[in-house]
């Protein structure tokens, strides 16, 4: 008789590839937000380029922490936002040739759905440490994919406010990551 055995990873072990992941993000969300502050006037080769790569990075980022973290309850949620993020991310190749506000309503969208699964993911996770800045983002995530879909309708809307939103959001996981770092130092009895 063959006994299989599922093993769920240690808190400790996701909270750890949490705070990596975190970190990438962070640095990525920071380095996007001021590419795209600087070319946000009108969309050009550059911006739209952008505009496809950040929900696509999401993707990418969702699938690293959905391995991670497989068994635990949040994997659900993170396979939803992949899904969100791939649809967000084909809707943006076709946004962005028809203008700015096309684009700021397919962000908006997407930043309302992926902002309440970020939500979920968060509050399911609060036992790991370090996620009220994710529960925060969140939802700050949903209420800006509102301003973003009024700002569309706006006249002379600009994509100046996607990097802002970026920009909060790398703020939001870098906070999240030293969160982890700082848990997972006070666990193991470490130092800074």
């Amino acid at each position: 008789m063959t006994t299989t055995t599922t093993t769920t990873p240690a808190p400790t072990t996701v909270a750890s590839a949490l705070r990596r992941l975190y970190l990438v993000r962070s640095g990525f969300a920071l380095i996007w937000a001021v590419v795209l502050f600087l070319t946000a006037s009108s969309i050009g080769p550059v911006s739209a380029t952008l505009l496809v790569i950040y929900p696509l990075f999401d993707v990418g980022a969702a699938v690293v922490d959905a391995r991670s973290s497989r068994a635990s309850r949040s994997a659900l949620g993170l396979y939803a936002n992949i899904a969100i993020s791939v649809i967000a991310a084909v809707g943006l190749v076709f946004a962005v040739t028809s203008g700015i506000p096309g684009v700021l309503r397919v962000w908006g969208v997407w930043a309302v759905t992926a902002g309440l699964v970020q939500l979920i993911v968060a509050l399911r996770r609060r036992d790991l440490g370090g996620q009220w800045a994710m529960i925060a983002s969140g939802g700050i995530s949903t209420l800006a994919g509102i301003s973003f879909l009024r700002q569309a309708a706006a006249p002379h809307s600009s994509l100046s406010n996607l990097a802002g939103y970026a920009l909060l959001g790398g703020i939001f996981f870098l906070v999240s990551a030293l969160r982890l770092g700082h848990n997972a130092n006070r666990n193991t009895g470490g130092s800074n």
